[in-house]
């Protein structure tokens, strides 16, 4: 049986932050996307737009972690009916500081284009400590 497109895409999206292709990632998204952050740390809250997303927060993970955040997919699950929830492990350092968590993105789908990425953390404050 062939993955689920919703699944498919978001493989295609773990893959492409990876790499650092921005351009991929700005042409999964709808212009008008957003990302939830939780967390009361600098990089939390919600940015809006595709620039506030991949000129903003994405560049703002590289910037503050010089370029060590990275993430593995663990697993996507989809509903078929526009969510798709990944399960993935980061790891990054800034300083002194190493984080190593679990974590998700729930992801909502409009055709075949995201519009929406709420994350989610294992160790909230943990990952507030990292980023203070």
């Amino acid at each position: 049986m062939a993955e689920h497109p919703h699944a498919a895409l978001v493989r295609k999206g773990y893959e492409a932050f990876q790499r650092g292709d921005m351009d991929t990632l700005r042409d999964m998204m709808t212009g008008d996307c957003a990302q939830h952050v939780p967390g009361t740390h600098p990089l939390s809250g919600d940015h809006k737009g595709t620039d506030a997303i991949l000129g903003g927060y994405y560049a703002r993970l590289h910037s503050e972690t010089g370029g060590t955040f990275r993430v593995e997919l663990r697993n996507v699950f989809v509903d078929g009916r526009g969510h798709a929830v990944s399960v993935h492990h980061f790891t990054a350092d800034r300083g002194d500081r190493h984080i190593d968590e679990m974590g998700g993105i729930v992801f909502r789908i409009v055709g075949d284009k995201i519009t929406d990425l709420d994350e989610c953390v294992a160790d909230i404050d943990r990952t507030n400590e990292f980023w203070v």
